[in-house]
């Protein structure tokens, strides 16, 4: 008997999302038929198991150092989702050796969003040499050169802006950053659509920032 999946495997903002999220903070076991999907953020959780339409418990659990349980966990068995993410490019131990990621040009920026949500982030800071220089830097991150060389060559291509690729120096990833203008560029994408999933303490900061530029705000 073929078995029943869980997940309903159909493209759309949202499911592509949870696709990112999964590929920065998910983890397939070697069983062949278990997601793993953890995070500091009960939103974020949340979110993540309202668009799967799963009926799972979020547990909580500690990172290993540590007694507190700081972090949001869900697991369920899929089979055929299992075999979908790997057919896409996810796979066990996927850290390090996650590449490209067979995303419908469509929805690729719903994806970043949710990678974004899962391991990138945003920093600005005045410059001190010049007090009215406002920076700001959009940055995503991973362990795969491979796959941040994918993203990096993928945005340039949908956004025309380059960004830089550099090595963390206090963690074996690898960074890609966008400065200020092109930041916005690929930040307009990933927010396209109003009210899209995403995280919102992580939106409201990219807001904050978008004052200080006197841009608009994404919703």
């Amino acid at each position: 008997m073929k078995p029943k999946g869980k997940v309903n495997i159909e493209w759309s903002s949202d499911f592509a999302y949870a696709i990112g999220l999964i590929v920065s903070d998910g983890n397939l076991s070697p069983s062949g038929r278990h997601i793993v999907f953890t995070t500091k953020d009960e939103e974020q959780a949340n979110t993540y198991k309202r668009i799967l339409k799963l009926t799972n418990t979020i547990g909580r659990k500690s990172n290993g150092r540590s007694k507190d349980k700081k972090y949001y966990v869900i697991q369920f068995g899929d089979v055929q989702f299992y075999s979908f993410l790997s057919m896409i490019g996810i796979h066990p131990a996927k850290s390090k050796n996650i590449g490209v990621v067979d995303i419908p040009e469509v929805y690729f920026f719903d994806f970043l969003r949710g990678t974004f949500d899962g391991d990138g982030c945003t920093y600005s800071y005045w410059d001190p040499r010049w007090k009215k220089s406002f920076l700001f830097y959009l940055a995503f991150s991973s362990a795969s050169l491979t796959h941040i060389t994918w993203l990096r060559g993928t945005i340039s291509t949908l956004v025309g802006v380059a960004g830089h690729v550099s090595r963390c120096k206090n963690c074996p990833c690898y960074q890609l950053r966008f400065g200020k203008r092109e930041a916005v560029k690929v930040i307009r994408k990933m927010y396209r659509v109003k009210n899209s999933a995403c995280l919102s303490r992580k939106k409201l900061k990219i807001n904050q920032s978008l004052a200080i530029m006197d841009e608009p705000s994404v919703e």
